[in-house]
């Protein structure tokens, strides 16, 4: 069983940055796929960024590539998703989960066992 906790979320201006952190209970976190999705309303949930279990593979939707970076570390059982140049369609609540199947992490929610409560981002042009 693993139990997720995202904390960073805010309210930040078109072109700022945010670090949102994602920490886990659980001593075989660190053997886990980790990945970023998030919601805005009235939309569907779409994948946003996914790290390996010991971070040597990352994966980032078309839409975050070069603007976001996840990153990782196992000794503090924590995932982040540090997020630059923000923008209003970024605006979304985020969730962190983890994928205790699989090696490298996929873009599917429903492969993803584990989730966190979610936490709110709300970028202003």
């Amino acid at each position: 069983q693993v139990q997720l906790v995202e904390s960073g979320g805010g309210f930040v201006q078109a072109g700022g940055s945010l670090r949102l952190s994602c920490a886990a209970s659980g001593r075989t976190f660190s053997r886990y796929v980790v990945a970023w999705f998030r919601q805005a309303p009235g939309k569907e949930r779409e994948f946003i960024a996914g790290i390996s279990s010991y971070g040597g593979n990352t994966n980032y939707a078309a839409s975050v590539k070069g603007r976001f970076t996840i990153s990782r570390d196992n000794a503090k059982n924590t995932v982040y998703l540090q997020m630059n140049s923000l923008k209003p369609e970024d605006t979304a609540v985020y969730y962190c989960a983890v994928d205790p199947w699989m090696e490298y992490p996929r873009t599917e929610s429903a492969g993803y066992d584990y989730w966190g409560q979610g936490t709110q981002v709300t970028v202003s042009s």
